[in-house]
């Protein structure tokens, strides 16, 4: 992920919520949904990542409190040296 929004959250809520929060901003703005979330890996426990729709990453290079949300690289596939985005599963 090269283009993201950075969205900052320091209070004391779950991180659920705080990602939850996030992805709507996000969604809002842009109008489609973040495939990837990454945030400073002191703020998740071993236990929980919290989802909601998107993959939360650990990245030592986002401060803690900090959310970088974007889309993910789109898959391609190679036909005669062309690459193409590959056609979407149902």
């Amino acid at each position: 992920m090269k283009i993201g929004m950075l969205w900052f959250d320091d209070s004391s809520r779950a991180m659920k919520i705080k990602v939850k929060d996030a992805v709507d901003f996000y969604v809002e703005k842009y109008g489609q949904a973040p495939t990837h979330c990454y945030v400073n890996p002191s703020m998740l426990s071993d236990k929980t990542k919290p989802s909601n729709g998107v993959e939360v990453k650990e990245s030592r290079t986002v401060m803690p409190h900090h959310f970088w949300l974007g889309i993910g690289k789109v898959k391609t596939t190679s036909r005669n040296g062309r690459s193409k985005a590959a056609p979407k599963q149902a």
